[in-house]
């Protein structure tokens, strides 16, 4: 597979106050990144370079092979998806303008590509399409989240990227939310970078989980690796809970499948 996105000899500061300080990380094509961490740890700060948000104080961020430093960040943002809590929408635009923002932007004159873009990612994020002309505010919390996801998948980005996008709705409409982004994935072969506080989110739906600690890198496995094998202390005390549920000695979790009997976690 080929690196989509990696970050060389990458450090944060504000000030005096260093958040990352010295951060190395290679994406490759098609992971589902899932970042969990403690909290101030950096994981938004990292996701927010991705796409130019915030300049690295130093070091190299490359996506798909070139600098973003020398990229215009309009053309950046606007090739990469972006989904945050709460979804926040155009509250002046109905359903159908929000997810078809980006993709008027980039086909002014193909109106009839755009309105298939629209019909394709209301269908994927299970959004009935009688509702393509209500404004956010006749929405559900859960519908405004799908739109806002529609919305960042309706230019068929490489790269979507995820700050914490279903903190803010139930527990069912999460674990719907989740399915459907895990189908999506599956679907896409998109990239995903997908910033969490939940370790259960982060097990559930990662091929690839990066634990994080001050700015740092405890480990950067995939979740069987991170359960079975806790690179430290503070990696141990995170899996604590999710490891018991196996219901398997400590040395022979390798024999947990994560099946939905098992210990709840993976398919």
């Amino acid at each position: 597979m080929s690196t989509v996105i990696e970050f060389k000899d990458v450090s944060k500061r504000y000030g005096d106050n260093i958040v990352i300080p010295n951060f190395n990380l290679a994406i490759e094509k098609g992971e589902f990144v899932t970042i969990i961490g403690s909290s101030g740890c950096g994981k938004t700060t990292i996701l927010k370079m991705i796409n130019g948000l915030y300049e690295p104080s130093e070091g190299e961020i490359f996506v798909n092979g070139e600098n973003i430093r020398y990229k215009d960040m309009i053309e950046l943002r606007r090739s990469i998806g972006y989904a945050i809590q709460g979804s926040i929408l155009f509250p002046h635009m109905n359903v159908s303008q929000n997810i078809s923002y980006v993709p008027r932007l980039l086909n002014k004159k193909n109106v009839e590509k755009t309105e298939q873009a629209v019909n394709k990612w209301m269908d994927i994020v299970g959004l009935d399409h009688s509702l393509r002309y209500r404004f956010p505010d006749e929405l559900s919390g859960g519908q405004q989240q799908r739109v806002g996801i529609a919305r960042a998948l309706a230019a068929s980005p490489d790269i979507l990227l995820m700050d914490e996008p279903f903190g803010a709705v139930d527990a069912i409409t999460r674990a719907q939310l989740q399915e459907e982004l895990k189908l999506i994935h599956k679907k896409t072969d998109i990239t995903i970078f997908f910033v969490t506080h939940d370790i259960e989110e982060a097990l559930k739906l990662g091929t690839k989980v990066l634990v994080m600690n001050h700015g740092e890198i405890e480990q950067y496995e995939t979740p069987k690796d991170i359960l079975n094998n806790p690179a430290s202390d503070f990696v141990m005390k995170m899996v604590e809970k999710q490891r018991r549920s196996c219901n398997l000695p400590d040395d022979r979790l390798d024999d947990c499948e994560f099946s939905g009997a098992s210990c709840g976690l993976l398919d």
